[in-house]
């Protein structure tokens, strides 16, 4: 197999529609995130206020509203539904990949370097994360995408084309404000400032360092004027609370003390290399990291190399010591990663020796996962495991151990197909993954059957709370047009609830077995009972709503 059969992004574009389409076939939205995006976006969508996203009748300043707006432009077009918000997350991954090939030809010019071009998409969505979380309906797949933007925008002004490059650099940042706040410059600006150390290296940057910075503070400026020409206006029209969040609050309270995520300083030292699976346990990138090591030590300096080095590097620094952490945070560094394996691959291709055994690692972890899932139901499992595995489609798993048997085949091949065999596990294991819980997901996390009947009683006026903290989770797959009242306990919200709506319904959670009165309504959801109570009862019996 040669590289001219790798010319398309067809291969890459393939296995994303693979994937894609199980996730929608075999998931529901996921509480509690998906959902509460979507809530904020469909009260965007019913309520009219385009500004100031609002969640259950409350302003919502965790997010900017760029996912929410691209969310509601499709429902215009579409007109309101449940595939096209699943699909505009996904949309930006798929892009991010067109976006990697097109930085690796720019860093890596000439025909020689187009191998880069060709793998490095398929090494970034081979890796068993990426794969993953395309299918999400989250931020940081939009944020990867702004990225890439900006950065192709720094190395565009560095070639000689800085009103262009700047302009596309602010463009990438100013959609990553909107996206997910100043979090974008983490990934954007340390590249920019450190091109010191890799300009020399690439073409272009004769205009002097002075009009350079003057160039990135001016790119700087307009990310923030984009930002901005959301943000004053929001904030005028919120809250003082609201105004205090988005300008200040939410950036600045994961810095310094996360009330959700705190992780300690080296926790993604553990979690990047198991983000990075198979890649991380194929051979020939150990064999490339000490070759190719070895040759750019010697003096070739490698710019394309340099730049990826300054956008992994700070940010894992940065992220390391910001309290809040999550696997995703990272994922815009993922493509970087996935050129400089590529780049050292290509690097020493022609005097790699290949091995029959190169592929054994990777086809043993993915088949040690097929076999785990296909013997799920005979394995001696803990009592303390959830009911619910009773329910997975175990014979799945014979799909994943076909897969990693396969890959076993590959070791000798050329470095085109054996890179397509390794980038395509991960796609087999979320795929069959996605089949084998469908019937899980479906039974014990779809929120939709509660959704309904709330939205039912609505209708019909009557009052509705959720006991304990509510993430707005039934609000889009109900259509509910009116906010449900958070009631707690030890709380008088309860009390008054019940007291100014006697003929109202409280929906509460329960870990443990209903004993003392019978609720109108229970649902399953995880290792959980949903129970919707008559307020009546409830007043009755005070403490029924208790876990």
């Amino acid at each position: 197999m040669t590289v001219s059969t790798f010319r398309t992004p067809w291969i890459w574009t393939g296995l994303w529609l693979v994937v894609m389409a199980a996730a929608l076939f075999a998931r529901p939205l996921l509480p509690m995130d998906e959902t509460r995006y979507l809530a904020v976006a469909w009260e965007m969508w019913f309520g009219g206020d385009f500004l100031v996203p609002h969640l259950n009748g409350e302003t919502y300043s965790h997010k900017p509203p760029l996912l929410f707006w691209l969310i509601n432009l499709g429902w215009g077009v579409f007109g309101v539904n449940d595939w096209w918000p699943r699909l505009v997350a996904p949309l930006f991954g798929l892009a991010s990949l067109f976006l990697t090939a097109r930085l690796a030809r720019v860093l890596w010019p000439g025909e020689d370097n187009a191998p880069i071009t060709l793998y490095a998409p398929l090494v970034a969505f081979g890796g068993l994360f990426w794969s993953l979380y395309t299918t999400l309906t989250m931020f940081d797949m939009i944020l990867a995408f702004c990225t890439l933007l900006g950065l192709l925008g720094v190395v565009r002004a560095w070639a000689s084309k800085p009103w262009t490059g700047f302009a596309l650099m602010g463009l990438g940042i100013g959609l990553g404000v909107l996206t997910k706040g100043p979090a974008i410059l983490l990934h954007i600006l340390p590249v920019a400032l450190m091109a010191p150390l890799w300009g020399r290296h690439l073409q272009g940057g004769s205009a002097g360092w002075g009009r350079w910075y003057a160039g990135i503070l001016g790119a700087v400026l307009l990310g923030a004027a984009i930002g901005l020409a959301w943000a004053i206006p929001a904030g005028i029209a919120g809250v003082e609370a609201y105004r205090e969040a988005i300008f200040w609050g939410q950036s600045a309270g994961r810095v310094t003390s996360s009330f959700a995520h705190a992780r300690p300083w080296w926790w993604y030292m553990v979690v990047l290399p198991v983000m990075l699976l198979p890649w991380l346990i194929w051979p020939p990138i150990w064999r490339a990291v000490s070759k190719a090591g070895r040759r750019f030590k010697d003096g070739n300096k490698d710019g394309g190399l340099r730049f990826c080095i300054a956008w992994i590097v700070p940010a894992f620094v940065v992220f390391s010591l910001i309290s809040g952490k999550q696997p995703h945070y990272l994922l815009p560094e993922l493509p970087a990663i996935a050129l400089v394996l590529v780049r050292l691959l290509t690097a020493v291709e022609a005097e790699d020796k290949k091995s029959a055994w190169d592929p054994v690692l990777p086809g043993l972890f993915v088949l040690g996962l097929g076999v785990a899932l296909t013997g799920l139901h005979g394995w001696p499992l803990p009592a303390a495991m959830p009911p619910w595995l009773g329910m997975v489609a175990a014979p799945w798993g014979l799909v994943i151990v076909a897969a990693g048997l396969g890959a076993f085949t590959s070791g000798r091949w050329a470095l085109p197909a054996r890179i397509a065999v390794i980038g395509s596990l991960s796609a087999v294991v979320v795929v069959a993954s996605h089949l084998a819980m469908r019937p899980v997901l479906r039974a014990v996390y779809d929120l939709k059957p509660v959704a309904m009947q709330l939205a039912e009683w609505q209708k019909q006026g009557v009052p509705l709370a959720n006991y304990s903290k509510y993430h707005g989770q039934y609000n889009f797959l109900g259509r509910l047009t009116k906010p449900i009242a958070q009631v707690g306990m030890f709380s008088p919200d309860t009390a008054n609830f019940i007291k100014t709506h006697p003929k109202g319904r409280i929906i509460a959670y329960h870990d443990k077995p209903i004993l003392l009165a019978e609720p109108l309504m229970t649902f399953r959801f995880r290792s959980r009972l949903i129970a919707i109570w008559d307020a009546s009862v409830v007043a009755r019996h005070p403490g029924v709503t208790e876990r």
